[in-house]
Formats: structure tokens, C-alpha cells, sequence
């Protein structure tokens, strides 16, 4: 399995001990597949952005009080290639690609560009784990089952998750049309906690615990933070989660349940800025760090 070396890899990890493909528990996929981008375009730079931002982040974590690499090792992986693939065989070939590292017994992180790719992620987990949770932090619903005639649209990405038969927990909502609204109502496996109602409950994050099941895939669109977080996103919505409600928010997960694995996806780079991709591969950081305490 081919992998990048320090100069390219998440973190710039120096000692090849600690990112080869070998001897790496955690495993970077990076996935910059974009298609059917429906407002700002750009998110297919979103993975290489994070990569390279992740290299200024500090290898030591003061609150875990560790280096989390060394707790079993990131490898990076080069991108995918999606020449020729789109729609239903790019999420085909991702979903395949996702399963021979879950076949290898590696912790999988995708970083991606639209959020379509995660029903490709999610597939092989699905599978794997029988009565698994999707949770997903998100501005938008994404439960259209088409968008401008296309079911893989970014815009349908968690319709497509939910074939797989899912149990499926979205925080953070602000955006969504009708039928979206109705999908939710009427479906006892979507537990939707909308922005205006995590603000108003002091118990969301318990009530979001208790909407999942075991097993969880956490996906995160980038806009699901509020624009003053993290602003390089497609689509930005305000009122969306501050950096210490996701964080607080992921550790209790991480902590509670069997996290599997995690996707980031929907930055898209502004030029002349990398307060975007820097926090974004901060945050990843720190989700693997709070998963190598609780292994």
C-alpha cells in the first residue's frame, strides 16, 4: 500500500515508524471527489488543504497530555482518483476502496470534498456493523432523495446513507426544505436536533447520546460549525455549532460508544486564508486523540 512520507503527510510525522502503512493503526484516506457542487465550488481542494494545514499543528496535545501519534501511528494515503468516475461509481469505488482498509483492521479517517463520498464510507461500516448509528454534524438536512435529477447529488448524501438502513442522529440542522422536514417527522430512525433547539436544552448532548446506538460513524460536514469557526464552506449557514459545543459534543461520543470511524468533508479553501483546514485538521487530531485513551 502506497503512502506519503513527512514532508507530505497528515501532521508531518517525522519517523516513518509512526506513518508507514505497516505499523499505522489510524489510516488518512483522502477522498477530493466533487461533482455536483450546488453554490460555492472548491471542496475538492478541501482534503489536500487539511493535510497540508495539519502540519502546523502541534504534535503534543496539552489536554491528553500526549503525543497521539505515537498511540498507533497515522498513515496518509495518497488521493483518490476519480478520472472517469462520478455519481453512482464514484461512490462505488469509494465504498471499495473504504473496505480493504477496514479488511486491513485500520481506524479509516476521510477527509473529503462533497458530502456525497460518505455514502461511500459508509457502505463497508454498515456492513461491518449491523446496527450501526450515522452521526452527522451538518448545517443541511441532506435528505433530499434527488437534487436537479441526481440521487448522488451532495444535496442527497444522507438519503444515500440511509440505504443502508442506518440509524441516523444529525445535529446542528439549520437548513432544509419541506420535504426534507417530512422525511424526518414521519421516520422512527432519524433523530434530527435542530441548532435553534440545542441552544434552548442544556441536555442535547445527553439526548443525542441516548438517540445512538453502539456502533457509530461520525461524518462532519464543515459547515456544520458556525461560519466564525470555520468559514471556507460551499454552503454557509449562521447559527451553527462553536468549536468547544462539537468538541464537547465528539469526546462524550467518543467516550460513551464504539466509534468505527469518521469523515470530514465540504471545506472548500479561501484563498489567503487557512483558519478553515487548520482547525479542521486540528479537530481530527483531537478526535484521534480521544480515541487512542479510551483504546
Amino acid at each position: 500500500m502506497k503512502y506519503l512520507k513527512t514532508k507530505d503527510n497528515f501532521l508531518s510525522i517525522p519517523d516513518e515508524k509512526h506513518y508507514s502503512y505497516k505499523d499505522s493503526k489510524y489510516v488518512i484516506q483522502q477522498v477530493p471527489y466533487e461533482y455536483t457542487s450546488s453554490y460555492l465550488a472548491g471542496s475538492e481542494k478541501g482534503p489536500k488543504a487539511i493535510v497540508g494545514a495539519s502540519q502546523f499543528v502541534e504534535l503534543y496535545d496539552e489536554e491528553l497530555d500526549q503525543e497521539s501519534y505515537l498511540k498507533g501511528g497515522i498513515c496518509t494515503l495518497p488521493p483518490l482518483n476519480f478520472k472517469h468516475k462520478t455519481d453512482k461509481k464514484a461512490v462505488d469505488y469509494i465504498a471499495e476502496e473504504t473496505a480493504k482498509l477496514l479488511d486491513d483492521g485500520k481506524f479509516v479517517v476521510s477527509i473529503g470534498a462533497e458530502h456525497t463520498v460518505t455514502a461511500g464510507f459508509v457502505r463497508p461500516f454498515a456492513k461491518k456493523y449491523k446496527n450501526l448509528t450515522v452521526l452527522q454534524i451538518d448545517a443541511h438536512s441532506d435528505l433530499r432523495e434527488s437534487y436537479h435529477n441526481n440521487k448522488y447529488s451532495h444535496a442527497s448524501a444522507m438519503a444515500r446513507v440511509r440505504d443502508e438502513k442506518v440509524n441516523l442522529v444529525q445535529v446542528g440542522i439549520r437548513a432544509q426544505c419541506i420535504e426534507e422536514s417530512e422525511v424526518i417527522k414521519k421516520s422512527k430512525d432519524i433523530h434530527t436536533f435542530y441548532a435553534h433547539q440545542i441552544r434552548e436544552n442544556a441536555k442535547w448532548i445527553e439526548e443525542v447520546l441516548k438517540a445512538c446506538t453502539k456502533d457509530v460513524y461520525i461524518t462532519i460536514d464543515a459547515d456544520g460549525f458556525d461560519p466564525s469557526v470555520i468559514p471556507a464552506v460551499g454552503t454557509a449557514e449562521p447559527n451553527g455549532l462553536m468549536y468547544n459545543e462539537g468538541v464537547n459534543l465528539l469526546k462524550r461520543i467518543i467516550a460513551t460508544k464504539n466509534v468505527v470511524g469518521f469523515d470530514v468533508v465540504e471545506c472548500a479553501p479561501i484563498k489567503g486564508s487557512i483558519l478553515s483546514e487548520y482547525t479542521l485538521a486540528k479537530l481530527i487530531y483531537k478526535m484521534i486523540g480521544y480515541i487512542t485513551i479510551k483504546k
